[in-house]
């Protein structure tokens, strides 16, 4: 247990400075980049192409596959440990490189699928969007290579380096706006570039490190490595069940370029600012899970098998129910705070705070989804997620239409809020179906202590809302501060929350203990 919560702590900490200057960049790009005739709605589709790409493949598929097929040759096949290393980086990189010349090549085509609400008569977006997409796309060629790099370090238990990594996107495009920004005609034009730059630096500041753990890959095409072609095997059906929040969102964007012009924009941002409690206690959960649930699968070790996914719940319930409702009550305050200055309206912020507040309402299924992933992945299980994925994403694309006539039926403000509203819906019919088939499959039977555990969370989290609520002042009185004291209040209700949540879990008798994984062996609920 104190392994794993000292390799959640470090993989955590690192996320937290990366996604911090996350929050900076993005600040740094809606405030001094103009949206007019939407220019940053071009950039972000063009960014979340090849970002998709990069997630899909890198991050999801290829990491869930890879990493069980290591740990089993580090573990069973050492001395050829190495080769599987070479074989499937050259094979990662040929592949990589005729998907980016495609990319390159088809970058029209590919705006017209992903926005094709761009394609309209008179839309300047979509030449735009076409062009960023040309410098954007070889990102997924660096970032792809990287995360097989970040891949191993997880492997090997050293999960710093992996996690602080991303900061370099995050430097690269602040110092694109503003130093680069404003020497061009179209400042819109020096974030691509930004990106660009991220790529290879991610790559590069990974080379040294493998080299100091002999693990510096000599690519060479071997197609017929039975490790390779296990991971192959496992990699194609995760391609989609790994990322399906992913799949959703660009749906999102696709729907979202039919809307108002800033609908794409707004997403995004909403989508951001999610994504810090899921990165910090979603991702690097999964993260440090699956190294964990993968040696218990190759050892047969079905009881800590469950109760390294038992601390993964209840880790990340305790986390994810007061993250989602902290964002959904201080959703404008955050956005006026962080971002409503010289080109980011009053309005901006009105229309993003509606999306977070839908996004947020997913959060505990969208970081329970990364918890109970890895219990499949681990046991080389790739079909099941993705099966069940399939039936998320359809149900996605249904609850978005559904939620678009009741929009516009109903008139309501901000119909890109169905958008949100439907992909978090969505979330927890994925997370429910995975915990499901994991119970059917006794890999996973879940523990009563969870459960009183939940509910002391949820009262905790209501006892949060009922002394935050009233001190919470509207959005036109927010705005008349000045940044300091906007950040000064937003500082202090973070903080009343956290302590009112805390000493709520204290004294309904939650203790650290509750955490411990040698105290969860062996008593799953029947």
């Amino acid at each position: 247990m104190i392994r794993l919560f000292r390799s959640l702590a470090t993989t955590a900490f690192m996320t937290s400075l990366s996604r911090l200057l996350g929050y900076a960049r993005d600040a740094v790009v809606f405030i001094f980049i103009s949206n007019a005739h939407g220019a940053l709605d071009a950039f972000f589709v063009a960014f979340r192409i090849p970002n998709f790409l990069r997630r899909l493949s890198a991050e999801g598929a290829f990491s869930q596959a890879f990493v069980p097929v290591f740990v089993e040759y580090r573990e069973q096949k050492p001395q050829q440990l190495n080769s599987l290393i070479d074989a499937t980086a050259g094979a990662l990189a040929t592949v990589l490189l005729l998907i980016t010349a495609l990319g390159i090549l088809a970058a029209p085509l590919l705006i017209m699928i992903f926005a094709p609400g761009f394609a309209m008569d008179g839309d300047p977006r979509a030449d735009v969007a076409g062009d960023l997409l040309r410098i954007t796309f070889p990102y997924v060629l660096f970032i792809s290579l990287t995360a097989m790099a970040g891949s191993m370090f997880n492997a090997l238990g050293r999960f710093a380096l992996p996690a602080i990594t991303p900061a370099l996107l995050n430097l690269s495009l602040i110092a694109a706006v503003l130093w680069l920004a404003p020497r061009l005609e179209q400042p819109v034009y020096a974030l691509a570039w930004g990106v660009f730059g991220a790529g290879v630096l991610q790559l590069a500041i990974q080379l040294p490190w493998l080299h100091r753990q002999g693990l510096l890959p000599r690519p060479r095409l071997d197609w017929h490595h039975p490790g390779f072609r296990r991971i192959a095997k496992l990699m194609l059906p995760a391609l989609f069940g790994s990322s399906v929040v992913q799949i959703n969102l660009l749906f999102d964007t696709l729907v979202a370029s039919f809307l108002a012009i800033g609908s794409i924009s707004w997403l995004y941002l909403s989508d951001r600012f999610v994504e810090l409690p899921l990165a910090l206690f979603g991702i690097s959960t999964a993260t440090v899970l699956l190294p964990r649930l993968s040696e218990c699968s190759a050892r047969s070790d079905g009881e800590g098998f469950q109760a390294g996914l038992e601390w993964g719940v209840r880790v990340g319930l305790t986390v994810a129910l007061p993250s989602a409702v902290g964002l959904a009550l201080l959703a404008e305050p955050i956005l006026a705070t962080l971002l409503q200055y010289r080109e980011f309206s009053m309005f901006d912020t009105r229309m993003a705070g509606l999306a977070l507040t839908a996004f947020a309402l997913g959060l505990p299924a969208f970081i329970l989804v990364k918890v109970f992933a890895p219990g499949f992945f681990a046991h080389q299980d790739t079909r099941t997620p993705v099966r069940i994925g399939v039936i998320a994403m359809l149900a996605n694309m249904a609850l978005t239409g559904i939620g678009l006539l009741v929009w516009f039926t109903a008139d309501l403000e901000g119909p890109h809020v169905a958008l949100a509203l439907a992909t978090a819906i969505a979330a927890y019919l994925n997370a429910g179906l995975l915990y499901w088939k994991l119970r059917a499959q006794s890999f996973y039977f879940g523990n009563r202590a969870t459960m009183v555990l939940l509910v002391r969370v949820s009262l905790s989290c209501v006892a949060m809302v009922a002394v935050l609520w009233p001190l919470i002042p509207e959005t036109l009185e927010w705005t008349r501060l000045e940044f300091a004291g906007r950040l000064l209040q937003l500082v202090e209700l973070v903080i009343l929350g956290a302590v009112v949540y805390a000493a709520v879990l204290w004294v309904l008798g939650t203790r650290i203990r509750d955490f411990r994984i040698q105290s969860l062996t062996g008593k799953a609920a029947a």
